[in-house]
């Protein structure tokens, strides 16, 4: 069975993108790594110390998020000191309303007819009830100050106070505070009921409650809260610094990996580890060293085959010229040799101009043209070009819009690998066709055929097959620059070849969308002999 292969080539614009990567390399090679290094460490000998440590990505994260939670905190102290404030306030307010409905409760089951039993009951009450620190409990009898719970009253609250004395001209139940300047008193939470007789207010029952110690308390839990938030932020950075070490050791690694990065060694890689961006940047820096390494290797391979093809021509030159004689015959014959060389000079720096403006975008020039007769000047440009027999099997009539010149190019070029290839008595075919939007050229030879492990390398520059019928002339370029006009016109190459049998290179290019005419396909049997 033959062997198939298929090279698929990339658009225009991806080349353009490699060939720009490719000058970076070159324009960058005169700067080794170790220049870089070293204008790198002195620009940064010049920075302080701490100015390298705040320009770290670690520091920099680090500071980031203790700024966020020392945001936080601040944040959340007020809201929590509001919450306990409210808190205090609702609890005091409910203390205070609880005593008056107790003792409401205690006095609807005595009988007070008079002042004398209510006096009693006053004395009664508060000298059996037990009061939390902060609550008073004061009675008022005949509109004067009568008694309290405990004896000692704060300042605000003593019987010549004013507030005692609003207090004494009560005659409905009211509710509200109090402020004062007294800071062991604070502001006085207070209600009062007054106590009536057969319709007579006979006196008052208060119960105050000063909030002083209830705002020790609201400090004390707040000295807490924000001591606790602050060993938490403390842990918190150190094991933030711990992970944000860990999350950027790939680019500690990758950084370490490009310093130890030199012309003559681009082998250093990142171990990938995990998922996520890190290791996703991890790997893209492996494959962009890859790349890197692959175009120094090409570089290097050029640059050695380059010298090479050029060293052998110039050397023969140089010493056919310096061996010549004053024999005229012999000086023509050195000439026609030097002359000979030179060609082979022009012609192979022409071809390297030609790969070298495949690349650009101007490369092609794009016309209207009639494929039938296009097949049939490159068929006949084809017999010129060999000895075998050749034969056009197939013709695509219409019109189309390609670059007359490059597609022709490319296909001499195969004519005359097919030659190199084929032995005289052998047999090149060359065809056209239009089949699903996509044109197709094809040249075929009976001659010896392509190994499988060369049917890549074929392709590349400077690569030659190791057996042929005959000394090739050229350096290794012909399908390099039919790979590159291929590639330029948005197309790929396909090889189909085995040895011992011959090998049919086709060229499929999209057809565009400018394409006019219906296309047809008819087949025509011709030779060269014929």
């Amino acid at each position: 069975m033959p062997v198939f292969f298929r090279r698929k080539t990339k658009n225009l614009n991806q080349q353009e993108s490699h060939s720009a990567s490719r000058v970076n390399v070159v324009a960058a090679k005169p700067h080794s790594s170790a220049d870089l290094s070293v204008t790198n460490s002195s620009n940064s000998q010049h920075q302080p110390k701490w100015c390298c440590v705040f320009a770290e990505a670690r520091t920099q994260i680090l500071l980031c998020y203790i700024g966020l939670m020392a945001l936080f905190v601040g944040l959340s102290i007020p809201v929590i000191y509001h919450a306990l404030s409210q808190r205090v306030i609702y609890r005091v307010r409910e203390e205070v309303s609880g005593e008056v409905i107790e003792f409401v409760e205690d006095a609807a089951q005595q009988n007070l007819d008079r002042p004398d039993q209510l006096k009693l009951f006053m004395i009664h009450y508060l000298e059996n009830e037990r009061v939390e620190s902060g609550l008073y409990l004061i009675t008022i009898l005949d509109h004067q100050f009568f008694q309290s719970s405990p004896e000692k009253l704060p300042e605000p609250m003593l019987p010549n106070s004013e507030l005692m004395h609003y207090w004494e001209t009560v005659e409905q139940p009211i509710k509200g505070d109090q402020s004062t300047p007294n800071s062991s008193v604070g502001r006085i939470f207070y209600q009062a009921e007054p106590i009536q007789i057969q319709g007579r207010t006979e006196g008052v029952f208060i119960v105050a409650y000063t909030e002083a110690e209830e705002w020790e308390e609201v400090a004390e839990a707040m000295k807490i809260v924000i001591s606790v938030m602050l060993i938490i932020l403390l842990f918190a950075s150190l094991l933030a610094w711990v992970i944000s070490g860990r999350i950027l050791r790939s680019l500690r690694l990758m950084s370490a990996t490009a310093r130890n990065i030199s012309e003559s060694d681009l082998s250093q890689r990142i171990h990938v580890t995990g998922s996520g961006e890190m290791a996703e940047v991890a790997k893209t820096f492996n494959e962009m060293m890859d790349r890197l390494q692959s175009a120094f290797v090409s570089q290097r391979n050029f640059i050695n085959d380059a010298g090479h093809e050029l060293r052998t021509p110039i050397t023969i030159i140089q010493g056919h010229l310096e061996l010549m004689g004053d024999d005229p015959d012999e000086q023509q014959e050195v000439l026609a040799l030097v002359r000979d060389e030179l060609k082979r000079i022009k012609r192979f720096v022409s071809d390297l101009l030609l790969l070298a403006k495949a690349e650009q975008p101007d490369f092609l020039r794009p016309e209207p043209v009639e494929l039938d007769l296009l097949t049939e000047e490159l068929f006949a440009k084809a017999r010129v070009l060999t000895q075998c027999d050749c034969q056009l099997e197939s013709v695509a009539i219409g019109y189309v819009y390609l670059d007359r010149q490059r597609l022709t190019q490319a296909v001499m070029n195969l004519v005359e690998n097919a030659a190199q290839h084929t032995p005289d008595d052998g047999l090149i075919v060359l065809g056209s066709a239009i089949e699903n939007q996509v044109i197709r050229f094809w040249v075929r030879d009976t001659g010896e055929g392509i190994a499988t492990y060369e049917q890549t390398r074929i392709f590349e520059r400077f690569a030659r097959a190791k057996n042929n019928y005959r000394r090739s002339e050229g350096a290794g370029l012909g399908l390099a620059i039919v790979q590159a006009i291929v590639t330029a016109c948005g197309g790929y190459i396909e090889l189909e070849s085995q040895l011992g049998q011959g090998s049919m290179f086709t060229l499929l290019l999209p057809l565009q969308s400018n394409s006019i005419d219906t296309f047809l396909n008819r087949p025509i049997p011709r030779s060269k002999h014929g």
